[in-house]
């Protein structure tokens, strides 16, 4: 995924979870993964319990996350 492909995955609403960056279409943002992913679940057990994301929408997660640590976002 390019760089900046990862965008169109990631919303920014003050409506949904009081506008904390969420994956698009879902209210889980992009900390939720994070801390998912912190716990140690895998990506594959993400997906099993939200069978509404696909890999690439956490992907996409991990790369806003790094880029916005990074000023690049």
């Amino acid at each position: 995924m390019d760089q900046q492909d990862y965008l169109q995955y990631i919303e920014t609403d003050a409506a949904k979870r009081c506008g904390k960056p969420c994956i698009k279409g879902t209210r889980i943002t992009v900390i939720d993964i994070l801390e998912m992913l912190a716990e140690g679940m895998s990506t594959d057990e993400i997906l099993t319990d939200h069978p509404n994301l696909q890999a690439v929408q956490i992907k996409a997660a991990l790369l806003y996350a790094a880029n916005t640590i990074t000023g690049a976002a």
